[in-house]
């Protein structure tokens, strides 16, 4: 009896055989063809059964890999319900449009991309003429589907936007010159094009692992009874050379995991990144298919045209089939520049099974194959594809569709590594274009070798088709829509107010505030279910415990177990309709979490209010092109980082240390950065926030912005609100006077030297300790200020001046608040001196500033600002050196209170 398993341990060994006779029959079998039939016939029969055994539903481990050939044959591709020649010639003017852009903007030496969207035609029209639905779509109204179109193509959907009548020659003229006001960008921006653009994808991987957190926040809010979205479907368009992002591929595991069948990713395979071949010695098409099988992913390969058909028919030894799984990506791409006799030496010259099959095909359809006959390009195979697609269910899909960049460009362009880089053709090339394309466009047309754009005019039979097919699936696409909506009622005042009274003698850290404020928030029983909690597998780091079994962790699954902590009151609960989005570890996909909420406002014409709470030192650090592209994409919202502060965390050391997140910040136009100190402060900021981003905004407000709160881990007593006006206006302003050294109740002599003291956020406690110090042994008056936004001050400063050159007179806030202060100031807080420094040069008073500049380190928060020159001690001293300066103290005195504080 043969022993079917051989020398090579298995699995299978630890498992009983109730018939190893039967077993050895299957090994002796599957030897018996291998011998008589060779390995390709066994290796088939195995397929075979393998694929019926699944259909019957029996429980198997799937193969990662399928051959190098097309998921769904020809014979099974579905009739396109559709004129196909019409379609064929929009798309045509839509090649031809998109390559005449981006020529005429050459000459102004702005750029643009020319060959991805020539590689990428038929996957977009395809999709625009039956599968994307717009906004008015009956069964997902004021949705429509997600489109995340790959920033290099955005020539092509612009001129589909020309003929329909959305973007006219003027438009197309200005692509990537903005500046005028009546430009086109470069790419998907919705800042910049608000009307069409819904997503921005350039910054390559941040699409594919949005797309995902978009799907999942569609069932969210459908889970939550928020907005019935289970017929929007997600669909993403990538390259085959960003799939190295680690975005790209991150969420893989979460979108099977979770049964994201309402999305959809589409690969243009055309096998080349930006400077050259994707897998020069492997095959990138092989890969992915491996890596989405092994995440949960439907696969659907649409690699060869209908000219390989009659190449897999002649291929009975498999002999074709082999060669296609073993030619690297880099000699397919010269296959598509070389002629047939080559292709012939190379390609079936290697075996003598090819080299037979060969000699039946004539040159023409060796070329036919090799240089034109792609599944990308085919719209029958795309259209079958996405028929797939979106008909699977139980899993998401992603399409790897084989194309060839630069496709119908000329040999200029198809397959040249350099083809990314160039931005023009010439105007013979322009019109072998022409010709190959069948559009009547005549030579008199080239006016001053300009290329003319091309349209058959707004009632031609092309414009009328494609208005019909949209106007069909709800409305142009893409499209981005902001639905006129109600303000959200205000919270309740007392929710806020309840901080102003501060906590007596109970310590409170700032995040717990936070965390406390929100809990009264989500209760609001007009806009509570609107909040939308996310964290990064940190819930109780930031003592959001409590939130589980009120609100509840979202998951789509609910809770198939009972929890460890099921008898504790604040124990775990999943729920289906659970309201915090508990993300595990990846601060990625909690913000790609956030950005889908933050737009959902546009997107399905719901606000939402999320708020995502982080270690500080792991937000803007890990993760600032997200920021960039919620600002982009309009996103309304609060980021929260805590544990916030250089010197706060006690122990854990440089890597958690963030002395920098607000300066980052700080560059990101749309982010408006706190540092509040005060309990009281964070709830006026929160208020302030709600009221502008989805309450009565004031006229001239943008709403479109989000803001950044760095909040504390440190417990402190919390003070009440100083009493006087102008407090709340200069918490959200950024500056107002805390106290001074007579109302903090100091005793002090006689015209005594004074100091302003501007701090920020924990730095507050060691300026208050220091105002102390300073009365009490040195006799300097200090007067303490919380700096609540230097960012905003310094954003402020330079609107004053823009307005000066205007010939407006404005005064800085900064200068306003400390209008009549004559002495000097010293300004401190957990972070490096950029922070507070943002603000020097509109200080007319002398100043300077302290900062926790440098790496991180572990050690007491005590040692840790010694180590840094930021505590009360490091503060009189500096204080004291400023004042000597000026002659308002004895020189002598900054060295006797450096050796009595042992500095």
């Amino acid at each position: 009896m043969t022993d079917p398993v051989g020398k090579i341990p298995s699995e299978l060994d630890q498992l009983p055989d109730r018939d190893t006779e039967e077993t050895a029959e299957w090994a002796a079998s599957l030897d018996a063809v291998t011998k008589a039939a060779g390995p390709h016939r066994a290796a088939y029969l195995m397929r075979r059964t393998l694929q019926h055994a699944e259909g019957a539903g029996l429980a198997l481990p799937k193969l990662l890999e399928t051959d190098y050939v097309n998921t769904i044959p020809t014979s099974a591709e579905p009739v396109i319900d559709g004129d196909e020649e019409m379609e064929r010639k929009i798309t045509a003017w839509n090649r031809w449009n998109a390559a005449a852009m981006v020529t005429r903007g050459s000459k102004h030496g702005v750029g643009g991309h020319i060959a991805t969207f020539a590689s990428a035609a038929w996957l977009y029209e395809t999709g625009f003429n039956h599968f994307f639905k717009g906004k008015e779509s009956g069964d997902a109204a004021g949705s429509g589907d997600q489109l995340y179109i790959q920033g290099h193509a955005s020539p092509g959907i612009y001129a589909r936007a020309f003929l329909d009548g959305r973007l006219n020659e003027t438009h197309l003229d200005n692509f990537r010159q903005e500046a005028g006001g009546n430009g086109l960008p470069s790419y998907p921006h919705p800042r910049r094009l608000p009307w069409l653009w819904e997503f921005p994808t350039v910054s390559m991987g941040l699409g594919p692992l949005s797309a995902i957190y978009q799907a999942r926040f569609n069932r969210y809010l459908t889970n939550r009874g928020i907005k019935d979205v289970s017929s929007s479907h997600v669909w993403a368009f990538l390259g085959d050379g960003e799939m190295d992002e680690p975005e790209s591929t991150a969420a893989l595991a979460l979108a099977a995991r979770e049964g994201l069948d309402n999305l959809t990713f589409v690969v243009n395979c055309n096998l080349q990144r930006l400077d050259g071949p994707v897998r020069a010695n492997f095959k990138i098409v092989q890969e992915l298919e491996a890596q989405f099988r092994g995440a949960g992913w439907n696969v659907i390969k649409s690699l060869w045209g209908n000219a390989w058909d009659e190449l897999f028919a002649l291929d009975t030894t498999g002999a074709l089939v082999r060669r296609l799984r073993e030619v690297p990506d880099a000699q397919v791409q010269t296959y598509q520049t070389r002629d047939a006799a080559y292709i012939r030496e190379d390609f079936f010259g290697k075996d003598p099974a090819l080299v037979e099959m060969a000699k039946l095909l004539s040159d023409d359809k060796i070329l036919e194959c090799f240089h034109l006959s792609r599944g990308g390009h085919e719209p029958r195979k795309v259209y079958a594809a996405y028929k797939a697609a979106v008909e699977f269910k139980g899993a998401p899909t992603v399409i790897l569709a084989q194309t060839v960049k630069g496709f119908t460009l000329g040999e200029g362009f198809a397959s040249k590594n350099a083809n990314h880089q160039m931005k023009k053709l010439s105007t013979d090339e322009f019109k072998n274009m022409r010709d190959l394309l069948g559009l009547p466009i005549s030579d008199a047309q080239f006016v001053d070798g300009v290329v003319p754009y091309g349209h058959p005019g707004a009632d031609s039979p092309e414009v009328r088709y494609l208005q019909e097919r949209r106007a069909a699936l709800g409305g142009p696409a893409p499209a981005r829509r902001v639905h006129p909506l109600a303000p959200l009622p205000a919270p309740a005042e007392k929710t806020f107010a309840a901080f102003d009274k501060g906590s007596g003698s109970q310590s409170v850290a700032t995040t717990m505030a936070f965390v406390r404020l929100i809990k009264d928030l989500v209760r609001d029983k007009e806009t509570g279910k609107r909040w939308v909690p996310i964290v990064p597998d940190e819930a109780r780091t930031f003592g959001m415990e409590s939130l589980f079994p009120s609100l509840g962790i979202y998951s789509p699954k609910g809770q198939t177990y009972e929890p460890v902590d099921r008898d504790q009151l604040m124990y775990y609960k999943e729920a289906v309709n659970g309201q915090i989005l508990n993300e595990g570890i990846t601060e990625a996909g909690s913000m790609a979490d956030f950005i889908a909420a933050s737009t959902s406002y546009a997107t399905h014409g719901e606000a939402m209010i999320p708020f995502y709470i982080f270690y500080s030192m792991f937000g803007w650090q890990r993760t600032a092109d997200q920021m960039w592209q919620l600002g982009d994409q309009l996103g309304r919202g609060f980021l929260v980082g805590a544990t916030a502060g250089r010197t706060t965390l006690t122990g854990e050391g440089l890597q958690h240390a963030d002395g920098h997140s607000p300066m980052i910040a700080a560059t990101n136009p749309a982010a408006l950065t706190y540092d509040p100190a005060f309990a009281y402060e964070v709830a006026a900021i929160v208020k302030e926030g709600l009221r502008r981003m989805y309450g009565e905004a004031a006229e001239g407000e943008d709403q479109n912005v989000f803001y950044y709160l760095t909040v504390y881990n440190e417990p402190m007593p919390q003070p009440a609100k100083p009493a006087g006006a102008g407090i709340d206006e200069g918490i959200i302003k950024g500056l107002y006077r805390f106290n001074t050294a007579e109302s903090a109740g100091l005793e002090l002599p006689a015209n005594a030297s004074r100091i302003q003291l501007l701090s920020s956020g924990t730095a507050i406690h060691w300026a208050l300790e220091a105002q102390k110090l300073l009365a009490a042994e040195w006799g300097v008056a200090a007067d303490v200020w919380s700096a609540t936004s230097w960012t905003e001050l310094r954003r402020d400063a330079l609107e004053a001046d823009a307005a000066l050159l205007r010939g407006e007179e404005r005064v800085p806030y900064v200068r306003q608040a400390l209008a009549g202060v004559e002495s000097p100031v010293l300004a401190v807080s957990d972070y490096m001196r950029q922070v507070p420094d943002q603000i020097a040069q509109w200080v007319e008073q002398d100043y300077s500033s302290l900062g926790a500049d440098g790496f991180g380190l572990s050690d007491t928060r005590e040692a840790a600002r010694r180590h840094f020159g930021v505590d009360a001690q490091s503060i009189v001293v500096a204080a004291l050196a400023q004042l000597a300066r000026r002659g308002e103290v004895q020189a002598t005195a900054v060295k006797e209170a450096r050796e009595r504080y042992g500095l």
